[in-house]
């Protein structure tokens, strides 16, 4: 794990914390801000005439929470949950969703200097729900624009025929 701390031990004015997590052998993070908790899997409603990748909603604490499969979201390939399977509970605004992935990896701080941005990706990549990659020593994070992952809306009909 790579912290940017300065001599004081508090981040350095860009770095920006994120939860990393699994889906396939592949890692993504999301702000650690936008975390409100991890679950462990649990009891998912399914809800008739739905996109796929939404699997249903969960009762959280008398809050009805959609559930958004990222594998499915991704159109990676499905693989029964177990042990490690996690819903990371996201907030964004008044919005609170959660996410299923494989399993939650760590907590990275990352300086801006070690992100690319998703628009200098090229051409004929779809980089839609991408906020940029980071570097961190030899691996490669796919950070996610945490508004467009949650929000139904034309790239998600697209994609979706």
């Amino acid at each position: 794990m790579t912290l940017e701390m300065n001599d004081e031990g508090s981040l350095t004015p860009d770095a920006s914390q994120y939860l990393t997590f699994t889906l396939k052998e592949e890692e993504f993070g999301i702000e650690i801000l936008r975390v409100q908790e991890i679950k462990g899997i649990s009891h998912i409603t399914p809800i008739p005439n739905m996109p796929e990748h939404i699997k249903g909603v969960m009762n959280l604490r008398g809050a009805v929470v959609p559930i958004i499969d990222l594998r499915s979201k991704f159109s990676m390939p499905e693989t029964p949950y177990n042990r490690f399977t996690v819903i990371i509970v996201v907030t964004i605004g008044d919005k609170i969703t959660g996410l299923v992935v494989d399993a939650v990896s760590d907590v990275l701080n990352i300086e801006g200097s070690n992100i690319e941005p998703a628009d200098k990706l090229g051409v004929g990549c779809d980089a839609y729900y991408l906020s940029g990659i980071a570097k961190n020593g030899e691996r490669l994070i796919t950070l996610l624009d945490m508004e467009k992952l949650v929000s139904f809306d034309e790239h998600d009909l697209q994609t979706a025929t």
